[in-house]
């Protein structure tokens, strides 16, 4: 259903398929870093790559698999959700998305939240 390709901002995630609205595209198990743990790791090249895991932003998660190598829109065509009990974040088709196309999340969380990001956005 998705793959890693070449994309304008490195690599990107891309179907393979047509999917449709609502449509579970990946779910990425999740490495979660303790807040203790914190100091260090925004030191390293892997904070480019995670997700705040709780409301506090006291723990971060690095998500396996293709989960964090999806880009940032702030028009996507995907959003993504917390899944607590499963340890997973799930990423769903907000829209249809045609094979080939390049698949977008909002790192900000919401679709329509377009709240800087720490890097420039183009």
């Amino acid at each position: 259903m998705i793959e890693v390709k070449k994309s304008k901002y490195g690599r990107g995630i891309f179907a393979t398929r047509d999917i449709h609205k609502g449509e579970l595209i990946h779910e990425a198990p999740v490495i979660v870093s303790p807040g203790k743990d914190y100091k260090y790791l925004k030191k390293t090249i892997m904070m480019e790559y995670v997700f705040w895991w709780d409301p506090d932003h006291d723990e971060c998660a690095l998500a396996l698999g293709y989960g964090s190598l999806f880009n940032h829109s702030y028009t996507p065509n995907a959003i993504f959700e917390l899944n607590f009990g499963n340890r997973t974040i799930d990423f769903y088709a907000l829209i249809d998305i045609k094979a080939g196309e390049e698949i977008f999340i909002n790192y900000n969380g919401e679709p329509d939240d377009d709240e800087p990001l720490w890097f420039d956005v183009n």
